[in-house]
């Protein structure tokens, strides 16, 4: 059975027209005349229907499009008619599930104040759940590292979520680019309609879900233990503040990023910021670096511009904004 997907290409109806020359027809013997293409186009009006087979007379003949095109449209509408069928059936299918994981107990989220979870584990799940209920918009902000057994997790998910057509909006310091996974991880969401920009300052980390509720870390360590959130005004006020961090992101062009393990952008990142004054461990905080990273880059930085000291470093970055 054909479908749309399975229309010929330039090169088949190029092909069908050069049979309805020559009266609509096409013998078998012709075949050996036929390159590899045209073969693979011959078998595309074949399978379209366009083309029939003649075993008897040993040729193929040239059909109307018309009676094509009504037979597809047939079974198009036929195949749209079970499928809004199916859509009808399904909810009444899952009901038993559906109510068997409405009444499953879990952290009730209570307008009025946040409510809290301890450990990873809790914390992931619940998160889980509220993202397989996200109807339109996740909003993220990732500062520091994301370990790759995390992205690994991650990935499956926030692709499940754009598939959906759930937008999406991630903030990453400027470490992320000397980061492979998490760069192959960006490179994948993007390709996918995800949204992925970098900040180089300082901010908390954050989730924030259909603007209904926000997931910020309740421990020092920032990962132990999480509030979630759902008052409207707590949560409109943390939006506001991830828009106004979104608005200064820088935005990256991440296709082109794909397979670099340590890109240059982030050693001129550091550069201008030695260039502004910031001391090495500042610079380190601010890109969400380890001072050891940074440190290899002002090696490379100070080798680039011949600098014997940071201050000499900086004086030349200052000059040469434009390199």
């Amino acid at each position: 059975m054909a479908s749309t997907e399975e229309l010929p290409d330039q090169t088949a109806r190029a092909l069908y027209l050069s049979i309805l020359a020559d009266g609509g027809r096409l013998p078998f013997a012709a075949l050996d005349d036929l390159d590899n293409t045209d073969r693979a186009a011959l078998d595309q009006l074949v399978s379209s229907g366009l083309v029939l087979t003649n075993a008897l007379d040993r040729i193929y003949l040239a059909v109307s499009p018309r009676s094509v095109g009504e037979r597809l449209c047939t079974e198009l509408r036929s195949t749209a008619t079970r499928l809004l069928l199916r859509a009808e059936e399904l909810p009444d299918e899952l009901s038993g599930l559906t109510r068997a994981y409405e009444s499953a107990p879990r952290v009730a989220l209570e307008p009025d104040r946040p409510s809290y979870l301890d450990g990873r584990q809790q914390i992931r799940q619940r998160i889980a759940e509220l993202l397989s209920e996200c109807r339109f918009e996740v909003l993220t902000a990732q500062p520091g590292t994301r370990h790759p057994e995390t992205l690994a997790v991650a990935r499956p998910q926030d692709l499940a979520l754009r598939r959906r057509g759930i937008r999406m909006c991630t903030v990453y310091q400027p470490g992320a680019l000397t980061e492979p996974h998490t760069v192959d991880y960006a490179v994948a969401l993007s390709a996918q309609g995800s949204e992925l920009r970098l900040l180089d300052e300082p901010y908390q980390r954050i989730l924030i879900i259909d603007r209904a509720v926000a997931v910020v870390p309740a421990a020092p360590d920032g990962l132990g233990r999480a509030a979630f959130i759902s008052d409207p005004t707590a949560v409109a006020f943390l939006v506001a503040v991830y828009q106004r961090d979104w608005d200064r992101a820088e935005t990256v062009d991440w296709s082109r990023l794909g397979g670099a393990s340590e890109l240059p952008a982030a050693a001129h990142r550091v550069g201008r910021m030695l260039a502004t004054g910031l001391t090495q461990r500042a610079v380190a905080g601010r890109l969400g670096l380890s001072e050891r990273t940074v440190a290899g880059h002002i090696a490379r930085l100070r080798e680039r511009y011949g600098a014997q000291t940071l201050f000499q470093l900086g004086w030349q970055m200052r000059g040469g904004r434009g390199d």
